[in-house]
Order: C-alpha cells, then structure tokens, then sequence
C-alpha cells in the first residue's frame, strides 16, 4: 500500500481493467473512496473488473472524495454486442449455386 503525503487535492487513478480489490486498494492509497452503484454487496466483490469510472484518471480531486466505478456496461454501451444464432456450414445451395451443372466434357459429334 502507497501512503500518499496528506495534501488537499489527490489525482484520480485510473481503476478501469482493474478487479474490484485491486481498485479499493489503489483506491485507498490514492487518498479516494470508492463508491459502485451497480454492486451494492461493492465492500464484497473480488474478480470483478472495473469497466467505467468518474471522474477519468487523472483528475485532481479533494482527497477523500468519491469516485464511482461501474462493473457492467449499461444499456447499448458496448460489452460484447447480441449473440444471434447461427446456422452451421454454408448457406443453402452451396456449389450449385454458384458453378453451372457439369455436363460431358467429351460431346459425341457426329
């Protein structure tokens, strides 16, 4: 744990990509509090990744404030997108489709 010098503004860290105990840690030695709407058991979670974050890294803060952190995307923010089922193999139809019907490649003439 890093003890920060007991200064009135501290800079936000950067918590996105980090588990839930990682971030309080880092949290905690930054001069922060952690607060996460979406996980109300927050004091908790372990693996959880940290996917958003306010005020950005960086920012400079009165020590002691609150930095939110998110542990899932909202609504249409990204995440890995709708899964639709899918078919195996190719479509329909295949070669025939696209190559004419073969016919005898040796034509009688008479």
């Amino acid at each position: 744990m890093r003890i920060t010098p007991k200064t009135p503004e501290v800079r936000v860290p950067r918590l996105v990509g980090l588990m839930a105990v990682d971030a309080r840690e880092t949290a905690q030695a930054r001069g922060v509090l952690l607060a996460a709407p979406d996980r109300p058991d927050f004091h908790l979670a372990v693996v959880d990744y940290v996917v958003r974050q306010y005020p950005q890294p960086g920012t400079e803060v009165p020590r002691g404030a609150v930095v939110t952190v998110w542990f899932d995307f909202g609504e249409g923010e990204g995440g890995g997108g709708v899964r639709e089922p899918r078919r195996g193999g190719p479509p329909p139809g295949g070669l025939q489709r696209e190559l004419d019907a073969p016919g005898d490649p040796f034509p009688v003439l008479r």
